[in-house]
């Protein structure tokens, strides 16, 4: 009973060739693709992009709905599909979000903008490990997705770590949940900050200073674009550079934190199941390791299994797009649609992540993923607000001004 109603249980039989037809694929890749357009068709509305909502956090919404819902009745036709849009398509997605970046990006926000996006990022991560595991008793796994999350680039960083941390559904969609909730009060709470301090003349605070501020420390790329469009267009566009800058440090990130975790090969074992390391033993958290092992096979194009658990191929993969698009070789008209055509991967990905969590797997993390975000969401406004007020008062005073 407990095989028929788990999807990732049945990503892979024993008895199944190596090389399964397209059709055991088609039918959950045909499932998350449907949830995926819709996600994409309503992230149009106006009322999603003024309040930055965007095509994957309905994707994995209407996942989550769909696979506690209907999914468990056609389970059995469909979870091979879901696993490999899961995992395959995620890491295709990932490769092809290189063609939003170009390295030229870079020089737009300056080494100000650059030093401040690294430390962001490296503080708010190495929080979230720290406190994630030593103050609110969350696996590493859980722990580092939040991190990525909370310190890249929202939902799209959650989904490009868990390959590198081997993190499962529920804990992937824990992860998406917190830095989708608190990047979504940001939308709200920073241009309400920037214009009471206007008000009240207590800091200095330029647009552009507000724009650097927001793209290093709000979670995802549309939180950014309807917080810095919320205090001015200037505010807007250098958000959206330091942030591009922000996501485009997710290859190296990704490399680094593989590198860790292949020398530290206890925090690959680590129990999970979020704050509660008994929810391990729940059917659903069982049978993940299994489908994914085996759909890894599909996934992995690297001849050096040992260079492959080193060195993440999709990252490298991320950089080599993003160095292509900055060549300027591409056809803008080429781009935009490969841009569209990544999203919905991404979202297909995601909707593939929603139906393969369980409610009752989330419910069984608690409170404490929540608490770790809020923690964090304090950090980046505070924080996130001194790093930037330190690196531009040093490089001020570097420079003479």
């Amino acid at each position: 009973m407990q095989a028929a109603t788990n999807p990732l249980a049945l990503a892979v039989k024993p008895g199944n060739p190596r090389g399964q037809r397209l059709t055991d694929f088609l039918p959950g890749i045909l499932l998350t693709g449907a949830i995926a357009i819709l996600a994409a068709e309503l992230a149009k509305g106006a009322w999603m992009q003024a309040h930055g909502i965007s095509a994957l956090t309905l994707a994995i919404v209407g996942g989550m709905i769909a696979g506690n819902t209907v999914y468990p009745r056609i389970s059995a036709y469909s979870a091979r599909g879901v696993a490999f849009s899961k995992q395959v398509l995620l890491r295709l997605g990932i490769i092809l979000y290189g063609l939003r970046l170009t390295f030229q990006d870079i020089g737009q926000v300056g080494v100000v903008g650059v030093m401040i996006d690294a430390i962001v990022l490296s503080s708010t991560f190495a929080l979230s490990c720290w406190a994630g595991t030593r103050f609110f008793g969350l696996n590493r796994r859980t722990a580092m997705l939040i991190g990525a999350g909370s310190s890249i680039c929202g939902a799209a960083a959650v989904m490009a770590t868990e390959p590198v941390v081997r993190g499962r559904a529920a804990e992937v969609s824990v992860a998406v949940s917190t830095v989708v909730a608190f990047g979504t009060l940001a939308i709200f709470i920073y241009p309400a900050l920037y214009h009471l301090n206007d008000r009240l003349h207590w800091l200095a605070i330029t647009p552009f200073a507000y724009g650097i501020f927001t793209g290093s420390t709000v979670h995802e790329v549309a939180q950014v674009v309807a917080a810095g469009k919320a205090v001015a267009d200037t505010a807007a566009n250098t958000a959206v550079i330091t942030k591009l800058v922000r996501v485009m440090m997710l290859a190296p990130f990704l490399v680094l934190l593989s590198a860790y975790l292949a020398r530290n090969s206890a925090v690959a074992a680590a129990p999970a199941g979020g704050a509660r390391p008994e929810a391990q033993a729940a059917p659903e958290a069982q049978a993940a390791p299994e489908a994914d092992a085996a759909l890894e096979t599909v996934a992995a194009t690297s001849p050096s299994q040992a260079w492959r658990g080193v060195i993440p191929w999709f990252a490298l993969g991320f950089i080599a797009v993003a160095g292509i698009n900055s060549l300027a070789l591409l056809p803008h008209a080429f781009v935009s649609a490969a841009t569209d055509v990544d999203t919905l991967i991404l979202a297909t990905a995601m909707a593939a992540l929603g139906v393969s969590t369980q409610v009752s797997a989330i419910r069984a993390a608690g409170i404490k993923p929540l608490g770790l975000a809020a923690l964090l969401f304090g950090w980046l406004i505070l924080g996130g607000f001194a790093i930037n007020s330190g690196v531009a008062a040093l490089f001020a005073r570097a420079l003479g001004h």
